[in-house]
């Protein structure tokens, strides 16, 4: 096997040594030369992980929320420069900005690229200038592109609509789950039934629907406990969560690095989002820990619930129903509800698993000549 030099650019550490932990495993293993590039942050030191996974970190700032053209030109040029000075053989890339500036600038270079759109994000799902825009790019950097995964059939239904990528398009299970890391963790046998909301604090993730619910539940069954865990941003999400705590409608714990004590007292993951996900690693790694979901009826969500058998689905923005779908989780015995996250589980096992990711790249790798 040729060895080759790989680079994986993203927005975050989070989406290359989280999600991609396994693929970076195998290529250093493999004995390819692998660089990431993703911009530094408070929560985390890309050089310290990435010697200690073998391989080469570049410090890539990114505005991942800015629309200012000339920020965005500057990031390409970026790609650019580290693209001409480690030459690498294939570039990977992993959400908006790196898929279009990455993208384009590998197709200026003459790099093969892989691109992954993990989600449409509100820019291109919502119609207006910005959708018009953010399509046009995706045009350009996608025209040399050798493959363009997408984790959900609507967002591959979509670009095809709008003729981008059509004989490129390749789908994956979203970012697959590591099933030996994320193992079935024993059922809880407590009287309380914990209900878990894991998500960055967004209107759009459907945290106004999940603590409604909580208020509107807690008065018939005092015994459902409703936690949420994430960084809020938001210093009025952040106001209301705290009053919400002091009344005792839920329980707000903040951003927690190790989820593990959260998961194992819980007895259902609630995902109320209707924000475009590709799909949600939420999701997919409470269903690997033998836990129920219930989820809204959108792409990169329902795919992951068979209604019924691993938990319930129910309409977006509709608090209503989201009540709904909790209080016939609650009407479950305690075997039912362990055998509906053990279901989760097995189809987790089947069509999810993180290694049928790991093996679409690296059959794209092997494309690729030295």
């Amino acid at each position: 096997m040729n060895k080759k030099k790989v680079l994986l650019a993203g927005n975050s550490e989070m989406v290359i040594f989280r999600f991609r932990k396994e693929l970076v495993e195998q290529l250093v293993e493999e004995g390819h030369e692998v660089y990431v590039s993703f911009p530094q942050s408070q929560f985390g030191d890309g050089y310290t992980t990435a010697e200690k996974m073998g391989c080469h970190y570049i410090d890539t700032p990114i505005s991942s929320h800015g629309t200012n053209p000339l920020t965005d030109l500057k990031l390409m040029q970026n790609y650019k420069k580290i693209l001409r000075q480690i030459r690498p053989d294939m570039m990977f890339t992993y959400t908006i900005k790196p898929n279009i500036y990455g993208g384009m600038a590998a197709a200026s270079c003459g790099v093969p690229c892989v691109m992954n759109v993990s989600g449409l994000g509100t820019a291109v799902e919502n119609p207006g200038p910005l959708q018009f825009v953010t399509l046009m790019l995706y045009r350009l950097a996608t025209r040399k592109a050798q493959k363009v995964f997408f984790q959900n059939t609507e967002n591959q239904e979509f670009f095809r609509k709008h003729g981008i990528a059509l004989d490129k398009q390749g789908l994956l299970p979203g970012s697959g789950v590591n099933t030996s890391q994320y193992h079935v963790l024993p059922y809880p046998h407590d009287e309380q039934v914990n209900f878990l909301f894991m998500a960055r604090i967004l209107k759009e993730k459907g945290i106004d629907q999940y603590t409604e619910a909580a208020r509107i539940i807690r008065q018939n069954h005092p015994e459902a406990v409703f936690h949420v865990l994430g960084v809020c941003d938001d210093a009025e999400y952040q106001k209301k969560l705290d009053e919400l705590t002091r009344e005792g409608v839920i329980q707000y714990h903040g951003q927690q690095k190790d989820l593990l004590p959260y998961q194992m007292q819980s007895s259902c993951t609630i995902h109320p989002t209707y924000y475009p996900e590709g799909m949600s690693n939420v999701l997919l790694e409470s269903a690997a820990c033998g836990r129920p979901l219930i989820t809204t009826d959108r792409s990169g969500c329902r795919e992951i619930i068979d209604d019924g058998v691993n938990g319930f689905i129910c309409k977006q923005k509709d608090t209503q129903d989201l009540v709904k779908q909790i209080e016939k989780f609650l009407a479950l015995n305690w075997e039912q509800r362990r055998d509906m996250g053990l279901a989760g589980r097995a189809k987790i096992e089947r069509e999810f698993d993180r290694q049928i990711v790991v093996d679409a790249y690296l059959s794209e790798l092997n494309q690729t000549e030295k």
